[in-house]
């Protein structure tokens, strides 16, 4: 018993000596990273606990609240799973009012949206534009309409009129990363344009118009060409509802084919104006109307509101939403999560609702509110501030659930650790798990703000530290 005793103790010992070990290693990384002239006036907050025994490995200033970028996904992923589950489903219905008469319906068509981010997306086969006009027109169609005539009417009501939250700045919304939610999308509000860099440094750059979606838009083409291997620095300037901004910034000379995305101003109006091109084509006829009802606030327009719905369409499970929310960093799925809590606790989906929603849940769940300051779902607007610490507190929470299988598989892998990043101006995060070649699981919280350079010089310091985890 006694040489027993004896093991057991030199086991404890030569395991708390690693754990110092590693503390001490990333002591002096981080000291050497805090050197570095890019973070004279830089702030560092980095938390890292044994995932198993939630042992405090380190701690640099885990509890100052610093702008977290992408990785405030963290907690509304983790959130919208528990609340809403991930099998959780946005439906969209079609309805109309009046009579259908000999197979044509002489009243209105309504799309009625409860926030489904995926409709007429690329990332899932059934979500394209082509199938779902497919199902939507055959249901159309099994019901007796084959022609109509008067107004075709999307519903968007369900949710606020808002559709980017407060906090977003100027340079963002107009372009695809910025794109807003409404309680209709489509295509996930992007359109695209195809941009030809001029000849020489200076030159004006072509800007293929036509490649604009289904609203009239007008962008008033003040790019110039920039130097080689600039690439593209062009910035789209569009305010919600409006048709009428400009594109800004510069292509570079050696940009001959180049495509980016902008945000689509009206996605509801979008949205209906792409199905109604749909039955057109189709050859049920031509509306005399295209609308959507938070639109018709703007154009003092009064349409009528009773509906029969005839057909209801349902999304992938939130989870596979959920993939492509983290792995990819759609911030338009952050705010579809959150107007969706939000609209499934109180009936009406807002951004504001749902972040005060996900601040309670986080507080009941150990995070003081003050330590989860959140504008927006996604992370994108430069007024959110969190900790270190609240973010390790969320991804360990993560790991009790049932769906967490789902929710690490999510999380990319960024120098061979499944981290969620973090990216705006003078901001680079990281968060997520790691397991050392001895077993150790770690989960990691690193945050940097106000460093001095490029993000990816920042990225490849905070890799180093990373590195001792290893």
């Amino acid at each position: 018993m006694k040489t027993l005793g004896l093991l057991v103790g030199a086991l404890w010992m030569t395991l708390h000596a690693f754990s110092q070990n590693v503390t001490q290693r990333l002591d002096a990384a981080v000291k050497t990273m805090l050197q570095d002239s890019s973070m004279k006036h830089a702030i560092m907050g980095l938390y890292v606990v044994n995932s198993n025994t939630k042992e405090v490995v380190y701690n640099l200033n885990a509890e100052m609240g610093l702008a977290p970028a992408s990785c405030q996904k963290v907690f509304t992923s983790i959130a919208a799973l528990d609340i809403l589950g991930k099998n959780y489903r946005w439906k969209t219905e079609l309805g109309y009012d009046g009579e259908i008469n000999n197979d044509t319906l002489n009243s209105a068509l309504y799309i009625i949206g409860y926030g489904d981010p995926t409709l007429g997306s690329w990332r899932y086969a059934a979500t394209k534009p082509d199938t779902l006009y497919k199902q939507w027109i055959a249901a159309m169609k099994s019901i007796g309409i084959k022609k109509y005539a008067e107004y075709t009417l999307g519903y968007d009501r369900k949710w606020e009129s808002a559709t980017i939250p407060g906090g977003w700045i100027w340079d963002d919304i107009g372009n695809y990363y910025g794109a807003g939610i409404s309680a209709l999308n489509w295509g996930e509000n992007q359109y695209e344009l195809k941009l030809k860099a001029g000849d020489s440094i200076g030159a004006k750059v072509k800007m293929d118009v036509r490649a604009l979606g289904n609203e009239d838009i007008y962008l008033e083409n003040e790019l110039v060409t920039g130097r080689p291997k600039t690439g593209d620095n062009a910035y789209v300037y569009l305010p919600p509802y409006s048709n009428a901004g400009y594109i800004r910034g510069t292509v570079g000379i050696d940009s001959k084919n180049l495509s980016i995305a902008g945000s689509v101003p009206n996605p509801s109006l979008n949205m209906v104006n792409a199905l109604a091109q749909a039955m057109e084509k189709e050859g049920i006829g031509k509306s005399r109307y295209v609308g959507s009802f938070n639109s018709s606030v703007i154009e003092k327009k009064d349409l009528p509101i009773a509906y029969k719905t005839f057909y209801t369409y349902y999304s992938p499970t939130l989870d596979s939403v959920n993939f492509h929310f983290l792995s990819r960093s759609v911030n338009l799925y952050g705010e579809a999560f959150i107007k969706t809590i939000a609209y499934e606790k109180t009936g009406f989906g807002s951004t504001d609702s749902g972040v005060a929603i996900v601040r309670r849940f986080w507080q009941e769940r150990g995070i003081e509110k003050s330590a989860l300051r959140m504008i927006d779902g996604s992370g994108l607007s430069p007024q959110n501030r969190v900790t270190a610490n609240s973010l390790v507190t969320a991804l360990q929470y993560a790991r009790t659930r049932e769906w967490f299988a789902s929710f690490y598989e999510a999380l990319p892998t960024y120098n061979q650790m499944k981290l969620k990043s973090g990216t705006i101006g003078g901001a680079k995060s990281f968060a997520g798990y790691h397991k050392a070649k001895d077993g150790t699981e770690y989960t990691i919280a690193i945050i940097v703000n106000n460093f001095d350079g490029a993000a990816s010089s920042v990225v490849k310091k905070m890799f180093v530290v990373l590195d001792e985890l290893k």
